[in-house]
C-alpha cells in the first residue's frame, strides 16, 4: 500500500514538473518572440522591395490564419501595409525598384486592384518594376502585367483564360435522400435558394452572372491590355486560344517579354543595380520594410478603420462579423473623443438579417456624432450592403460584388429520410403552430405563410434604408434590387455607390470630412496579443476547426459548417447566393 501511495505521489509530482517546464518553455517562446519583434530591420543601400506573397493578403487581423505555434510570426500581410510599403519605397533612395514574384497571389481581386494602382504610382519615380513567374494564375498575371517587364520560366505558363463560374445543384440529391426544402425569397435574382429547387441556372440568374462576369473581366482585361500595349484582337485571340499555356506563344503574343530561368532573372536585376555577378541582391519583403520605417507619431486626432470581414451572424465571436461584438466596437468608437471619423471597410457577402439590422442601427447612431465613410472590398452584398446604408459616402472598387438587395428564408427537413429508415415522430402541442418547425416532421401549417410575410417585411425595410441613403424612390431601388448582384462599375452607374476608389481614398475623404490635416490611423478589431492568440487557439473548437479546414480546404469547410450548424441559417437571411472565385 505504501508503495502504491508513493507511486501515485511520484506521478503527481512528475506531472506537475512537466507542466511547469512546458509553461516555462511557452513563456520563453513569447519572450523570444517579443524581443525579435522589437528588432527593427535595416534597409541596405540599393535594395529591391520584393512582393513575394507567401501568406495571404488580408484586410484585417480577424482574417489571419495562424497555426498554434506561430507566436505572431504569420506570413500574412495587411493590404494597407503593402500599399504603404510601395508608397514609401517610391521616395526612399535606398529602394531602387520592385520585383514581383508572381507565382502565388492569395489576395482578393479588389486588393490586387489597390496594389496595382500603388505600383502604377510608384513607376512615376522612374524606378524599375520587374515581374517573374514560373506558373502564373490569372490573378497573379493581372498584377504582374503592371510591371515594366514581365518574365516567364521557359517551361512555365500563364493561366490566362477569361472568367467563368459554376453552380452546383442539389435538388435531385435532396429528393434521392429524402431531404425536404421549403424556400421563400423576395427577388427573382435572389439565387441563393436555386441549388435546392432547380437543376440548372435560371434565366434571371444567368443574365446577372453573365453581366457581372463581363463587367469584371472587362475591367481586368482593359488594364492588362493597357499595361502590355496589346490591341483587342491580339488579346482576345490569346485568351480564347489559351496561348498563355505555351511559353513560346506567350512571348510571341507579347503577354511576357522574355523566357528566363530564375538565375537569369536575378542577373538582370543585378545589371539594373550595377552589381557584379557574384554580389548579392539586397531584397527586402513588405513586412520587413514596414517594420524598418519610423513609426508615425501618434496624433490626438485619429481615424478608425473598422473592418467588417466575413459573413454576418448573431453572437460575440471574434472571427467573421458577429453582431454583439460589432455593436460593442461601434459604441466604443462613437464614445471615443479621439476618434474624429470612422471608415467602415466592408468585405462581406451578408448573412443574418437580424444581425445586419442591429449593426446598421448602431452605425446610424455613430454617424450622428462623427463622419462615417464606407469602403467596399471584394464583397459588399446583401447584408454587407445593408450595413453600409449609414454612410456619409460609399467608395467601391470597380470589381466589387455588391447590391443583392433581397431577402430569403429556407427551411430544411429530413422527414422522408427518417421515414425510409424506420424513424417516426409524433407531436403534442397546445396551439395550432406550437411546433413551428421540426427536422423530422417539417414546418407547421402556419410557418411558411408567416415566414413569407417576414421575408416581405424585411425586404421592404431593406429597400427603405437604401432609399434613404441613396436618395431614390422605392420603385427605383426595387427595379435594380430584387436580389440582383452588380459589379462596382455598374453600381456606380446605378447610383448604389458614390465613388469608384480604394480604401486609401476613403480614408483621405474621411480626413477631409472631419477637417483633419494631421491624424493617425487605428484599426479595429484590434490584433490579439500572441498570448491571447495562443490560448484562443488551444480551445477545442478552434483546434478542430483548423484541422478540418486544412484537410478539406477553407471553402469546403465553410459549406460543411452551414450544413452541420443550423444556427448559421436561422431566421431571415440577407446573403449573397454564393461566392464567385476569380482565379
Amino acid at each position: 500500500m505504501k508503495d502504491f501511495i508513493k507511486n501515485v505521489f511520484a506521478n503527481i509530482v512528475a506531472i506537475l514538473l512537466i507542466g511547469i517546464v512546458l509553461f516555462g518553455f511557452i513563456v520563453l517562446f513569447f519572450v523570444a518572440s517579443a524581443m525579435s519583434s522589437d528588432q527593427k530591420p535595416y534597409v541596405e543601400n540599393d535594395s529591391v522591395l520584393t512582393l513575394n506573397f507567401n501568406g495571404n493578403v488580408i484586410d484585417s487581423y480577424t482574417e489571419q490564419e495562424e497555426s498554434l505555434f506561430d507566436f505572431g510570426k504569420s506570413k500574412d500581410v495587411l493590404l494597407l501595409d503593402v500599399i504603404n510599403a510601395i508608397n514609401n519605397a517610391k521616395n526612399d533612395e535606398k529602394i531602387k525598384g520592385i520585383s514581383i514574384e508572381a507565382d502565388n497571389l492569395p489576395a482578393g481581386i479588389t486588393q490586387v486592384d489597390d496594389i496595382r494602382a500603388a505600383i502604377e504610382d510608384f513607376k512615376k519615380s522612374g524606378k524599375f518594376v520587374y515581374a517573374y513567374g514560373n506558373n502564373m494564375s490569372q490573378k497573379s498575371y493581372y498584377l504582374a502585367s503592371v510591371a515594366d517587364k514581365v518574365y516567364l520560366n521557359p517551361v512555365g505558363m500563364i493561366e490566362l483564360k477569361g472568367m467563368s463560374t459554376e453552380v452546383t445543384f442539389l435538388k435531385d440529391f435532396a429528393a434521392k435522400y429524402g431531404i425536404g426544402v421549403d424556400v421563400i425569397r423576395h427577388g427573382k435574382f435572389k439565387a441563393a435558394v436555386e441549388p435546392f429547387i432547380r437543376n440548372d441556372i435560371s434565366p434571371e440568374n444567368k443574365e446577372q452572372l453573365s453581366t457581372l462576369l463581363n463587367d469584371i473581366w472587362g475591367n481586368i482585361s482593359t488594364k492588362i491590355k493597357t499595361s502590355r500595349k496589346l490591341d483587342d484582337t491580339t488579346f482576345k485571340t490569346a485568351v480564347d486560344s489559351l496561348y498563355g499555356f505555351i511559353p513560346e506563344l506567350v512571348v510571341k503574343n507579347k503577354l511576357a517579354d522574355q523566357l528566363l530561368q530564375k538565375s537569369e532573372y536575378e542577373n538582370l536585376i543585378k545589371k539594373q543595380l550595377k552589381l557584379k555577378s557574384d554580389e548579392k541582391i539586397n531584397r527586402i519583403s513588405v513586412n520587413k520594410y514596414i517594420n524598418s520605417l519610423d513609426e508615425e507619431k501618434s496624433s490626438d486626432n485619429k481615424i478608425a478603420v473598422l473592418y467588417a470581414a466575413g459573413e454576418i451572424f448573431n453572437g460575440d465571436e471574434y472571427q467573421n462579423i458577429h453582431s454583439e461584438k460589432y455593436v460593442e466596437y461601434i459604441k466604443d468608437l462613437a464614445e471615443d473623443d479621439d476618434i474624429k471619423a470612422v471608415v467602415l471597410r466592408v468585405n462581406s457577402p451578408g448573412g443574418s438579417g437580424n444581425a445586419s439590422d442591429e449593426i446598421l442601427f448602431e452605425l446610424q447612431q455613430l454617424k450622428l456624432k462623427k463622419p462615417l465613410v464606407v469602403s467596399f472590398g471584394d464583397y459588399a452584398a446583401s447584408g454587407g450592403y445593408y450595413i453600409s446604408m449609414a454612410a456619409d459616402k460609399i467608395y467601391s472598387s470597380p470589381n466589387t460584388l455588391t447590391g443583392s438587395i433581397g431577402v430569403f428564408g429556407m427551411i430544411m427537413n429530413f422527414k422522408d429520410l427518417a421515414n425510409r429508415n424506420g424513424i417516426r415522430s409524433d407531436i403534442v402541442s397546445t396551439n395550432a403552430n406550437s411546433q413551428v418547425y421540426s427536422p423530422l416532421s417539417g414546418a407547421a401549417p402556419g410557418t411558411i405563410p408567416i415566414l413569407t410575410r417576414s421575408v416581405e417585411s424585411t425586404y421592404k425595410r431593406f429597400v427603405y434604408f437604401v432609399t434613404q441613403n441613396r436618395k431614390k424612390s422605392f420603385e427605383q431601388i426595387d427595379t435594380i434590387g430584387g436580389g440582383r448582384v452588380w459589379s462596382g462599375t455598374r453600381a456606380k452607374q446605378l447610383g448604389l455607390v458614390d465613388e469608384l476608389g480604394s480604401l486609401q481614398q476613403a480614408i483621405n475623404y474621411a480626413a477631409t470630412k472631419a477637417k483633419l490635416k494631421d491624424y493617425s490611423l487605428d484599426s479595429y478589431p484590434r490584433k490579439s496579443s500572441p498570448l491571447e492568440e495562443f490560448f484562443k487557439q488551444t480551445e477545442e473548437d478552434e483546434i478542430a476547426a483548423r484541422v478540418i479546414s486544412k484537410k478539406v480546404g477553407k471553402e469546403n469547410y465553410e459549406l460543411f459548417q452551414k450544413i452541420t450548424n443550423p444556427k448559421l441559417n436561422n431566421g431571415v437571411q440577407m446573403a449573397l447566393p454564393y461566392q464567385i472565385t476569380i482565379k
